[in-house]
C-alpha cells in the first residue's frame, strides 16, 4: 500500500472540498488500484471486454464525481474504492449477460469459490447475489469478503479498516467463505474435516 502521509493529506484536502487534491490523488493511488484490478482480472476469462486500466479509470471517475465524501483514512478510501470496483464489475457482467439474454453465465463451483476464482472465471453476478444474501444476514462478513476479494486487503488491513482484531476478521472470513460455498454450490453438503 502507499505511504500514509501524502495519501491521508490528499484525502483530507479532498474531503474539505479541494478539487485539486482529487487530481493529485490519482498518481498516488493509481498503482494500488491497478494492482487490485489486475488481481481481479486474474479470475476472469482472457477475452474479458473490460480491462484492468479501464476499470481503474472508471472507478476513479466515479470517485471524482462524488460529492460530500469524507475520507478519514486510506483504509476508508480503499474500502469505498473496493465497493465501487465491485459495482463496476458486477454491472458490467449483468449488462453482458442481459445482452446475451441470459448469457453464458455459469454458477461457481465450491472449488472456484474456495480459491475465489483462481483457476477459471468466477460468475461475478452469482457472487454479488450471494454477497447481498450474506449482507442481509451478516453485514460484517459481507464487508470482509468485499474488502478481501475486491480490494485485495490482507487480514490485518481488513481488521484495521473495520476496527476489529485480525483474529476476528480471520474467523469471520472463514465463516463467510463457508456460507458462500453453500450458496454458490447448491446441494453440496460439507463434510466434517477428519482428524
Amino acid at each position: 500500500m502507499t505511504n500514509d502521509l501524502p495519501l491521508t493529506e490528499l484525502l483530507e484536502r479532498w474531503s474539505s472540498g479541494d478539487s485539486e487534491a482529487a487530481s493529485q490523488l490519482l498518481p498516488v493511488v493509481y498503482e494500488e488500484l491497478k494492482k487490485i484490478a489486475v488481481g481481479l482480472f486474474a479470475h476472469e476469462r482472457g477475452d474479458h471486454t473490460l480491462q484492468a486500466t479501464a476499470l481503474v479509470h472508471e472507478a476513479y471517475l466515479r470517485l471524482a464525481e462524488g460529492q460530500g465524501f469524507s475520507w478519514p483514512s486510506r483504509n476508508h478510501f480503499y474500502s469505498f474504492a473496493a465497493h465501487l470496483i465491485r459495482r463496476i464489475l458486477v454491472d458490467h457482467a449483468r449488462n453482458r449477460n442481459r445482452l446475451k439474454r441470459g448469457g453464458q453465465a455459469q454458477r461457481a463451483s465450491l472449488v472456484e469459490v474456495a480459491d475465489l476464482g483462481r483457476d477459471r472465471p468466477l460468475d461475478l453476478v452469482a457472487l454479488d447475489d450471494a454477497l447481498h444474501g450474506l449482507a442481509a444476514r451478516d453485514p460484517l462478513k459481507a464487508r470482509i469478503v468485499e474488502l478481501r476479494f475486491f480490494a485485495g486487503l490482507t487480514l490485518e488491513e481488513t481488521a484495521q479498516a473495520l476496527g476489529v482484531s485480525s483474529e476476528t476478521i480471520g474467523r469471520h472470513w472463514r465463516l463467510a467463505r463457508a456460507w458462500l460455498f453453500q450458496e454458490l454450490a447448491p446441494g453440496f453438503t460439507p463434510q466434517p474435516a477428519s482428524g
